[in-house]
Formats: structure tokens, C-alpha cells, sequence
């Protein structure tokens, strides 16, 4: 008979979580679908869908200013090809952030590179992020209530995008904004900048550079300039040329004794901050 109770518990669970999937489906804007390299968070719908082909695109890789009218970026991607674009509501119970950082690891471990990352005031005007880089006004709010990511995807999808924007608006409803976009062209290589290396250093305690065994010259100056930026972190790395990583990296002058070497097997590089 416990056994039994059990299983019917068990099965009105799952059965509960069907319904809620269902749901949130159901109230979905009329012919909107999810990404299938992003899974839906429980509880979201989504309010806006768009899907646009030969759409010219320029995604921010740095906070935004307008200056004499003009939008400025420190750095920025632009190519032309087909978006993706979605804009989920999310449930009350979550915050923006929760949403926003599951969505970026969701990605990330699909192998993409992470190249851009920032949150709160670091991004610039909500406002700008709203209406003129996602063509979006609802999802303008506090400067200090939002995030931004941009990803590029693995090989052979590498000429793909994937851009995720969160705020959570003055009435506390919070919203996840997500486009794919497929550039018509190969796209060139674009480093992350270094303070997006370091976040990630920060908020996970981890790097992964999968892509990247051998300490090439670019590679090694932007993870150098992203270890000089907090001068007290110390890491250790590991990867089959760990040792030539850590070679390099002194010659960029980041410390010697910042820089420990980890015996684990990993594909190309990661770097772990040693707490």
C-alpha cells in the first residue's frame, strides 16, 4: 500500500509538471517557439516572437553610450543574416539574474565561447539596450536591473549567435530576451574582452577555453590582460600544454607565483581560481 501511495504521488508530480509545460505553452504569443539551444525556464512564456531573414545585425560587444545622437560601442559585431528573436515573462517567483545565469551556463555548455558579458550600470542605458539594439521598449528598465551576454557558437554552427538580455522592469516583472542570430557569412574570430574573462573568473571560479590548447599570441595577451586586472587572484591551469600556457602568460607579466599547474585531464585550457 506504500508502495502504491508512493507511486501515485510520483505520478501526480509528474503529471503537475506536464501541466505547467503545457501551459506556459498555451499561453505562448500565437506562432512562437522556443530555441533549441536554449531551453525554457519553468513558469516563463513568451510574450514577443519575431523571425527575420537577410536582417543586418550589430550586436554590442561593450556597454553603449549615445554621443551627438550616435550610438557608440567599445567594440560590436556586425554581419547580416537570419534572427531569431524571443522575449520570455518570467514567473514572479524568480529573479531576472537567476534566469539570466542559467540561460548563459545553458549555452556555454554547448561548447560556445562566451564574448561578452556585463551587468547592472557596467552595460550603459537599459533604455538604448531596449530600443535601440533589440527594437524591444518593454524591456526598458533600471540601468542597475540588467545583464547582458553575448555567445558565439561551436563549430560547425560557428557562424551562429546567440544574445541574451534580462531586466527586470520598475513594476518587478522580469523578462528574458533571447536572439539567435545566423550570420549568410563565415564569421571572423572575435577574442572576448578581458573583463568578460574575469567576471567569469569572479562569479564561477572557473575558465574554460576548450578551443584553445596551444598559448597563441592573442590568446595569451587578452587572458593576460584579464589576470592583470585583479592583480591578487591567483589560478591554477590545466590542459595538455598547461605548462607553455604559464610559460606565456609570465612573458605577458602576470606573475609567476599567481600561476599553479593542475594535473587534470581537460580538452585545451581551463583556468580554476584557487580560493
Amino acid at each position: 500500500m506504500v508502495r502504491s501511495t508512493g507511486l501515485k504521488l510520483l505520478c501526480s508530480a509528474l503529471l503537475a509538471a506536464a501541466c505547467v509545460s503545457a501551459n506556459g505553452a498555451a499561453n505562448d504569443v500565437a506562432g512562437s517557439r522556443d530555441l533549441e539551444i536554449l531551453p525554457r525556464f519553468a513558469g516563463s512564456k513568451i510574450v514577443n516572437f519575431d523571425e527575420e531573414a537577410e536582417q543586418e545585425r550589430i550586436y554590442p560587444q561593450g556597454s553603449i553610450r549615445r554621443i551627438s545622437g550616435r550610438l557608440r560601442y567599445e567594440n560590436s559585431i556586425e554581419a547580416t543574416g537570419t534572427r531569431i528573436a524571443l522575449t520570455y515573462q518570467l514567473p514572479s517567483t524568480h529573479s531576472s539574474d537567476e534566469v539570466f545565469n542559467k540561460a548563459r551556463e545553458d549555452v556555454l555548455k554547448q561548447g560556445s565561447e562566451l564574448l561578452y558579458w556585463c551587468q547592472g550600470r557596467d552595460c550603459g542605458a537599459s533604455s538604448l539596450w531596449a530600443n535601440s539594439v533589440f527594437g524591444e521598449s518593454g524591456l526598458y528598465g533600471p540601468d542597475d536591473q540588467q545583464a547582458y551576454a553575448l555567445l558565439k557558437l561551436a563549430a560547425p554552427q560557428d557562424n551562429q549567435l546567440v544574445a541574451l538580455y534580462s531586466i527586470t522592469r520598475g513594476n518587478r516583472r522580469a523578462y528574458l530576451h533571447a536572439e539567435l542570430f545566423t550570420a549568410n557569412a563565415t564569421l571572423a574570430e572575435v577574442l572576448p574582452t578581458p573583463a568578460t574573462l574575469m567576471r567569469q573568473l569572479r562569479v564561477t571560479g572557473t575558465l574554460e577555453l576548450s578551443a584553445h590548447e596551444q598559448p597563441t599570441e592573442d590568446w595569451v595577451t587578452v587572458v593576460a590582460r584579464a589576470l592583470n586586472l585583479d592583480s591578487t587572484m591567483r589560478v591554477t591551469l590545466a590542459g595538455p600544454q598547461a605548462e607553455a600556457w604559464r610559460e606565456a602568460l609570465v612573458e605577458a607579466r602576470v606573475r609567476a607565483a599567481r600561476l599553479e599547474l593542475d594535473d587534470d585531464q581537460v580538452q585545451g585550457l581551463r583556468l580554476n581560481v584557487l580560493r
